[in-house]
C-alpha cells in the first residue's frame, strides 16, 4: 500500500460482522470529530470502547452525541501485555451491547491498528470464533490492523474458557503461523498515519 493508502484507512470504519467495527479515533479538531461522530451515527454506531490510555473523547461524545453509549477502557500501546482486567471489562462491555437489539459497536484506539483490533479480535473469540479465521477477518476488513496483542487476548480467552493444554498449543501455533504467512509493515502504517496527519 502506498503511503496514502495505508493513511486513509485511519478513521474509516471498519465492519467485521453486523454488529462490531473498528476504526481510529475521532480527529483532535473539534468540527472535524463532529463530523466524524454525526458519519459514525449515520452507520448506525450506537456504542463506542475508546481502548487509548492517553486520552479520551468521553466528554465530548457525552455533549455532543448523548444517545450513544461510551465505554473508555484505556490502555498502553507500548508493546508490553495487556492484562486480565482490560480483557474482561471490554468482553463485559460487548456482551452487554450484543444483548441490546439493534445495537452496534464501534471499537477504536488512536490508529486502529494495535488495540482495538486486539481487542475486537477478543470479542470475536468470546463469540466462538476460531482464533485465525478471527484475525484474518479483522486483517481483512482493516488491511492496517496489526493486531500487535492478539496473543494475549488468545491467552485470556483460553484461561477464561478453561481451554486444554493441547488445544490452547495448537491455537498459538496457528496463530504464529498466521503472522509469518502475513506480515505487516507497522512502521510503514504509523509514519502513512502520522504524515498524513
Amino acid at each position: 500500500m502506498t503511503n496514502n493508502d495505508t493513511a486513509r484507512w485511519h478513521r474509516q470504519i471498519c465492519w467485521i460482522d453486523k454488529q462490531l467495527a473498528l476504526s481510529g479515533d475521532l480527529p483532535s479538531d473539534g468540527a472535524a470529530a463532529a463530523r466524524k461522530l454525526d458519519e459514525w451515527q449515520q452507520c448506525g454506531i450506537t456504542h463506542v470502547m475508546d481502548t487509548r490510555g492517553e486520552w479520551n473523547d468521553e466528554g465530548f461524545v457525552a455533549q455532543a452525541a448523548p444517545e450513544i453509549g461510551y465505554s473508555w477502557l484505556g490502555t498502553h500501546d507500548d508493546g508490553g501485555e495487556q492484562g486480565d482486567e482490560w480483557f474482561d471489562a471490554g468482553v463485559t462491555a460487548a456482551r452487554y451491547v450484543e444483548m441490546t437489539p439493534g445495537s452496534r459497536l464501534l471499537v477504536h484506539c488512536h490508529m486502529g491498528v494495535n488495540r482495538g483490533p486486539s481487542m475486537g479480535l477478543r470479542i470475536l473469540l468470546d463469540r466462538g470464533w476460531d482464533i485465525t479465521d478471527a484475525i484474518d477477518r479483522i486483517r481483512s476488513a482493516r488491511p492496517i490492523a496489526a493486531v500487535a496483542y492478539a496473543e494475549d487476548a488468545l491467552d485470556h480467552h483460553h484461561r477464561r474458557s478453561d481451554t486444554a493444554d493441547d488445544e490452547r498449543r495448537d491455537d498459538r501455533r496457528r496463530l504464529a503461523e498466521w503472522r509469518r504467512t502475513h506480515p505487516l509493515d507497522v512502521i510503514h502504517v504509523i509514519r502513512s498515519i502520522r504524515l498524513a496527519s
